[in-house]
């Protein structure tokens, strides 16, 4: 039988390589772990780190095509993060001028939890432990 450890890493490419490292470094505060050019592809890769672990790599490449992920397009949903005080990330974020969605309750749950987007339209989610 397969057994999977855990999700290694997530990948994601976005329109506007400069745009988008700023917003997981500086908004959400992921930690540069490595960030590469790679001339032949002309794309630079960012590895990021979330809560001590390798997980997300930012891509850029010249002119990628646009996914669509609103309404509930088939494919990945969203991205979600865990957070211990929804309130104080919210806060946060919404400080850096990005809209986020009224918190909700999980009705299966009980947690509380809400949704903004990445520079290139990404769904995100905050959930709280």
């Amino acid at each position: 039988m397969l057994k999977l450890n855990r999700v290694h890493h997530i990948a994601i490419i976005c329109s506007d390589y400069a745009k988008s490292k700023r917003f997981y470094t500086e908004v959400l505060g992921l930690k540069i772990v490595r960030e590469v050019y790679r001339e032949q592809r002309q794309s630079y890769k960012l590895d990021l780190e979330v809560g001590n672990f390798y997980q997300i790599e930012l891509f850029s490449f010249p002119d990628p095509p646009a996914r669509s992920s609103r309404p509930e397009a088939a494919g990945l949903r969203h991205l979600a993060f865990e957070v211990d005080d929804l309130g104080e990330a919210v806060a946060h974020i919404s400080s850096f001028g990005v809209d986020i969605e009224p918190i909700r309750v999980d009705e299966t749950t009980g947690k509380r939890f809400t949704f903004f987007a990445d520079p290139d339209g990404l769904p995100l989610e905050l959930y709280e432990i």
